[in-house]
């Protein structure tokens, strides 16, 4: 028999031309328990068909309307965002008129314990270390020392030769070009 939904509305569909053009002049039919009139199996038949009908039109106004949301949503959600931060910088300081927004008042920032503010302190004099900070006063007390003095204008360095590529022994009846000289 048929598995899909979309085979059972066909198939209903096949039934019901079918009950129409060769049950159309009988009273009525015995099966499955009971006893139905043309017009009965017509319209059950027609109801299982309108009811997928109903399914697939939902479905489709369903697949247009995330399109839609999935379109505009960005921007409104910008939008909102940003009166939401408005809201914020206005009524900040009044609770009770940012409830009205549906918003919560910013949480005051709890102070820390002494152990925590010792953890803090070491773990910056650590990164400090680490990353070889230093304050302004620090730097200034920073001085170079040069180990050699390199003087661009003596010519110290010798030159550098350019070499040629060893000539192996020219074989008989070839030519072999003098090579240019470097100085």
């Amino acid at each position: 028999m048929a598995t899909t939904k979309n085979t059972v509305v066909a198939l209903a569909g096949q039934l019901l031309a079918g009950t129409k053009k060769h049950f159309s002049n009988v009273s009525s039919l015995t099966f499955g328990g009971g006893t139905f009139t043309p017009a009965q199996i017509e319209a059950s038949l027609q109801t299982l068909s309108d009811l997928r009908s109903a399914v697939d039109a939902a479905r489709a106004a369903t697949k247009a309307k995330l399109a839609d949301e999935q379109a505009q949503a960005p921007s409104l959600r910008t939008q909102m965002d940003a009166f939401v931060a408005f809201v914020k910088a206005s009524f900040g300081n009044s609770p009770d008129v940012l409830a009205d927004f549906g918003l919560a008042p910013k949480k005051a920032r709890a102070p820390l314990t002494v152990a925590q503010k010792a953890a803090a302190a070491a773990k910056r004099k650590a990164t400090r270390a680490a990353r070889h900070t230093m304050g302004k006063v620090q730097k200034k007390s920073v001085k170079g020392t040069i180990t050699t003095i390199v003087d661009s204008t003596s010519p110290t360095a010798p030159a550098p030769v350019a070499t040629s590529p060893a000539a192996s022994a020219p074989s008989p009846g070839t030519s072999v070009a003098a090579a240019p000289r470097t100085p």
